[in-house]
Order: structure tokens, then sequence, then C-alpha cells
């Protein structure tokens, strides 16, 4: 799980909302289960049975309802945090519910809240400094509203209205936090091929630029892109981000079509530090990165 990081959030209420605009109040919402969730649901229930619990004997022992454990056990609720680390003492304190807890990961077939993601908004909240790579879409904290709002609409399966307002609202909300942590440092390298997808119409388009030039005005946002004839480089496996807290621990994240994961293992955080630092040499600088934004908003 969250074991070993450092989660200070100075406002838990940021937490509420994940990068798919998920909504408040919603992360106890049983999700489609992920094969990942199903594995630690079924060794949970087996190293229980093993132990001689009852499920109503095990629900009391951990503080949690009966309900809980048989939705953590059947792989339809993700394991809280408490949850794994009373389970593990319990049922022999081999640190296996811990370790393999890291690895799962949820369905999103629903609105509800990503766990994974969760975390990370609350370390991103208070973090040092953040780092972002994108491939697929401009960056959450730099879409323009009509940009975010064309990324829900065409999200599946279809959000109702009113979600989408709510999710529109705390779309925009989250973008704040660059100007209100002018010392914080803010790095996103973005393909180029990202700003050049149309999505809209023209004004809108010419919005989309002109917000993300804003957004990335300030000293402490540096906006590098890496143009299409960089050709191949070390993080084509996927979009990255990565912070650091302020007791000085290196977190990442990296999210795919049904699942987030934060990356706490320094051995990995440490390559994918690599990575981002070997891309940021070979994309554009922020001087000529603003310029190229500005031509691609000329050609409109």
């Amino acid at each position: 799980m969250t074991s070993g990081i450092d989660i200070e959030s100075g406002d838990e209420g940021y937490g509420r909302e994940d990068d798919d605009g998920a909504a408040a109040g919603e992360s106890d919402r049983e999700p489609g289960p992920s094969d990942s969730l199903r594995t630690f649901g079924a060794v949970t229930q087996a190293l229980r049975e093993h132990a001689g619990y009852s499920r109503a004997e095990f629900a009391d022992l951990v503080r949690f309802s009966k309900h809980t454990v048989e939705s953590v056990e059947l792989g339809r609720r993700m394991p809280d945090e408490s949850f794994v680390a009373r389970a593990d003492e319990l049922l022999g304190n081999t640190g296996a519910l811990r370790r393999s807890s890291q690895f799962v990961t949820r369905g999103r077939g629903d609105v509800g809240l990503a766990v994974w993601f969760r975390q990370w908004a609350r370390l991103e909240r208070v973090a040092v400094s953040l780092c972002t790579y994108e491939c697929r879409l401009v960056p959450g904290l730099l879409q323009s509203e009509a940009y975010a709002r064309s990324v829900f609409e065409g999200t599946v399966p279809v959000a109702p209205d009113d979600q989408m307002e709510s999710f529109m609202a705390r779309r925009m909300e989250r973008q704040r936090m660059l100007s209100e942590r002018p010392t914080t440092p803010f790095s996103f390298i973005v393909e180029e091929h990202v700003f050049r997808r149309r999505f809209g119409d023209v004004e809108q388009m010419r919005e989309m630029f002109d917000h993300v030039l804003e957004l990335s005005a300030p000293r402490n946002v540096t906006l590098q892109i890496v143009p299409l004839e960089a050709g191949l480089h070390a993080c084509l496996d996927g979009p990255v981000r990565l912070l650091e807290t302020p007791k000085g621990q290196r977190l990442a994240y990296s999210e795919g079509q049904q699942n987030g994961r934060l990356i706490s293992d320094p051995k990995e955080v440490s390559l994918l530090y690599q990575r981002y630092d070997t891309l940021r040499s070979q994309a554009l600088n922020a001087k000529d990165s603003r310029g190229l934004l500005e031509r691609l908003r000329g050609e409109l």
C-alpha cells in the first residue's frame, strides 16, 4: 500500500478529485474488479480461512464491517491501507499482504475515485516539485475549459450532465495550484502531436493555446515540447508523473487504460527520473516551446 510514503497534506479535501474528475465520497463505491484486485482478495480469503477465522470474526479483529471484508475478498473493493496493515499482522505478519497490495489496481468502469490517484493528489498538493510527461493529451493542469469538457464528453461510459459540471469545476479548481504555489517548480514535457490534435472549432483551439501559454508563463512553470522530428526516446513506455515530498522522498505515478499505480520503490522511481531528465534534454527549451505553440496557434 503506502507504507513508508510521506503524505503530509495540509488540505485533505484536495485529494477528493482525481484527474478523471472522480467525485468526493465515491471512493467506497464498488468498482468493476481488476485481475489484481481479485487476486489480492482471494489470497486474503485463503489466509483468513487458513487461520481459522470466520468472516465475521475477522471483520471484528481488523475493525472493518463484514460487508467490507466480503467486498475485499471478492475483489469488489480496493483494500484500505489500515485494512492491509491489520490483516497482515493478524494473518501471520509475513508482509505478504503489504507487499502484494502495492501492485493492486482497481477497475475503473464507474466514476469511483481511484485510490492510487487520491493518494497522489494529496502528495501533489504539498510536493516541493512536480514533473509531468504526457503523450496522449494536454495535461489536466494546463487544459482549457473547452478542452477539458471535450475530454470528459469523449469518455466511456458517458457521464451524466450533472456529473459533467462537477468534473469541470474540479478540473479548473485544481489548476489554481500553479498560481497559488509560486515557489514550487512545475515541469511539463508534452509531445508536439498532442497540441496538433484538433478538437472543437478554431476558436476553441485558439483558446486552448492561449490558456496553455498563460498558465506556463510564470517562472516556476516550465513547459517543454518534444518536437515531431525528435524521433524515438526514453519515455515511450507512456505518460508519467514525478514528485518530491517535503521530506525529500521521490515518488512516481503511472496510469494506463484501466488502472493507475503509485510507485514508491526507489530504484524504479530513480529510473523514471533518469528517463525524464534524458527527455528533458531532447525536448525544445521553454522559449522555443512557447514559440512553437504560438506558431501552431497562428496556423489555425
